[in-house]
């Protein structure tokens, strides 16, 4: 990480544009992430700021062989199905479709590194789940991309559903799934994670998260990329996910 960078000044930034519902149009040049270490210890001071508990994490890839990036999400932003949330607190705002996974164990701050059997031996329920994302840049999506890592990953709100046991028969390449907003489908053509299997990311997140000092308690969420792209709705209204084998998902956007 370079010197001249400022962690904490960044997280001001975030915290400032969150309380009064604002977006930067700039950066001063001492906040500007330019690698994933700077963002990541962005995300990190950013909770500090925010007097935040971690609530749970989401994690992504483009590609099923891609890198992987995640980021923490504080415990305000992640609600059980159903909550309702204002427009007005994200602005412009995106919903994805997308499996989380919750875990039955702890991983002490430290600890580890642990590999994908022993991650994925500790998952003790699967969930649909709705993500609102949005962003504190006005310019967004057009902003540099270890800028929106720092913010969270463009993170606004996470809607969790109700879970069913982890069973490795799940299809999680390719579940069968519906994506509505006041009975209008949300996407098109076949749902697909651009990591491919989600499970991948998940031992990667866990000890990304241990070797930065970050304890994850036994509960903790993982939500693991969308399904269905990034949908925008201008308006109020009602968003319903459902994923076959698990319980539906439902925002209330108002």
């Amino acid at each position: 990480m370079s010197a001249a960078f400022d962690a904490d000044a960044l997280a001001r930034l975030f915290v400032e544009a969150r309380a009064h519902r604002a977006k930067l149009e700039a950066l001063p040049e001492d906040a500007r992430p330019s690698n994933a270490e700077e963002a990541y210890a962005a995300q990190k001071a950013t909770l500090h700021a925010l007097g935040a508990s971690v609530g749970g994490w989401k994690v992504g890839a483009k590609t099923p062989d891609g890198p992987i990036q995640a980021a923490l999400l504080p415990a305000d932003g992640v609600h059980a199905s159903g909550a309702r949330l204002s427009m007005s607190a994200f602005g412009r705002a995106g919903l994805e479709l997308e499996v989380a996974f919750v875990f039955n164990r702890a991983f002490e701050a430290g600890s580890g590194p642990y590999s994908d059997t022993e991650i994925i031996g500790a998952i003790g329920s699967v969930h649909a789940a709705i993500e609102v994302v949005a962003s504190r840049f006005a310019a967004w999506p057009d902003v540099e991309k270890p800028w929106q890592l720092a913010d969270l990953q463009n993170h606004g709100a996470l809607l969790v559903g109700a879970g069913e046991p982890y069973d490795e028969a799940f299809p999680f390449v390719a579940p069968t799934m519906s994506f509505e907003f006041d009975g209008k489908p949300l996407f098109e053509g076949p749902p697909a994670n651009p990591a491919g299997d989600p499970r991948r990311l998940l031992a990667w997140t866990v000890n990304h998260a241990v070797s930065h000092g970050i304890a994850f308690a036994a509960g903790t969420v993982i939500t693991a990329g969308s399904y269905t792209g990034l949908a925008f709705r201008d308006g109020a209204g009602h968003a319903v996910g459902s994923i076959d084998g698990l319980p539906t998902v439902e925002l209330h956007f108002e």
